[in-house]
């Protein structure tokens, strides 16, 4: 009996002091800090290959802060002082991409085409340490319109 309860002393010891070394180190371990990055593609879908269809990456850093209004619960605002114009972004990577329909209509080696150019993207940034985190997508048309816009939005990040 004696020997049963060291052995269970032991082995409860033991487990405590697991506890304790590993609790200890996820403690210590610092919050990540990631820097993010996105990615717009927009495909045209207008017929006649009329319309005009881009990626678009690497926009300049620009601090949202300057662009933003604060509402207050007593119906004040702190509003942004700065004009549309002012926080327009003039400096980014615009990667010129097929439209989805010529004269002749769908054209799919145009499809296929900016597939290529997306997952060469992808590729690229995957290469350079950027995790893609989540895909958004969606269509844009005017009521009654046989045109669109395609939008897709690619979304990383990395450690910094």
């Amino acid at each position: 009996m004696k020997k049963s309860k060291e052995a269970f002393f032991g082995l409860f010891t033991l487990i405590g002091i697991f506890f304790i070394v590993t609790g200890y180190n996820y403690n210590n371990e610092q919050a990540k800090v990631y820097e993010f990055e996105t990615v717009t593609v927009v495909e045209s879908l207008i017929q006649n290959g009329l319309g005009r269809s881009r990626m678009i990456s690497k926009t300049e850093t620009v601090n949202y802060r300057e662009a933003t209004t604060i509402r207050k619960e007593d119906g004040e605002k702190e509003k942004s002082k700065k004009s549309r114009s002012e926080i327009r972004t003039k400096a980014f990577e615009e990667t010129k991409l097929l439209n989805f329909y010529n004269i002749a209509g769908i054209r799919f080696n145009n499809i296929a085409t900016n597939d290529a150019m997306m997952r060469a993207k992808l590729n690229e940034m995957s290469s350079q340490g950027w995790e893609l985190v989540s895909v958004a997508a969606g269509v844009e048309s005017a009521d009654k319109e046989r045109d669109a816009i395609f939008i897709t939005r690619f979304f990383f990040k990395r450690e910094k």
